[in-house]
């Protein structure tokens, strides 16, 4: 009796252990499958500016119907290739300030200078972005002055190599202080 109820005891032992260990699999599994998911999803796929740059063929029909311009065109949109990093001085002590930011030209030769002078509007932009005030960047006022000095600087200095203002808009895509 003693050797029947002892057999019983280990195989109800046996079944709890295998069990968890089904269960600690599972979640090993589900955690490998999140982490896959929140890494590598949503990277790839293009953003809405960047889709309609890439549809092209409703917008020159909209332009056609508008007047002769010459800043009138699609409007496509340069990427910077790496977020622009630099420190800024606050009141309490420094920050590091980290902003990827894209251009918006209007029509491909305007595309094409802009990506042909992007080590010059990156120098500008470093140079602009790293003499603003952290307390200013905490502010949605701040980051706005902070977008429309980048603008003209960027226009003034491709104003002077490339003839004309190239750049209709600065905008940032990822703005992170710490």
């Amino acid at each position: 009796m003693a050797e029947e109820e002892l057999q019983i005891e280990e195989a109800g032992g046996k079944k709890s252990k295998l069990m968890l260990i089904i269960i600690i699999a599972v979640v090993l599994i589900g955690g490998g499958a999140a982490a896959y998911f929140f890494l590598f999803a949503g990277g790839d796929e293009p953003t809405a500016a960047e889709q309609l740059a890439a549809e092209g063929g409703a917008a020159p029909a909209a332009t056609a119907a508008a007047p002769s311009n010459a800043s009138v065109g699609t409007a496509l949109y340069v990427a910077m290739p790496r977020p622009i990093v630099f420190n800024v001085p606050g009141s309490g002590r420094d920050r590091l300030v980290q902003i990827k930011v894209q251009l918006m030209v209007r029509g491909s030769d305007n595309e094409e200078a802009a990506k042909t002078h992007i080590p010059l509007i990156e120098g500008t932009l470093l140079q602009v972005f790293s003499s603003s005030n952290a307390d200013d960047l905490v502010t949605e006022a701040g980051k706005i002055e902070l977008r429309e000095n980048a603008l003209t600087s960027v226009q003034a200095a491709l104003k002077d190599i490339a003839g004309s203002e190239v750049v209709e808009r600065v905008l940032f895509t990822d703005f992170v202080m710490q």
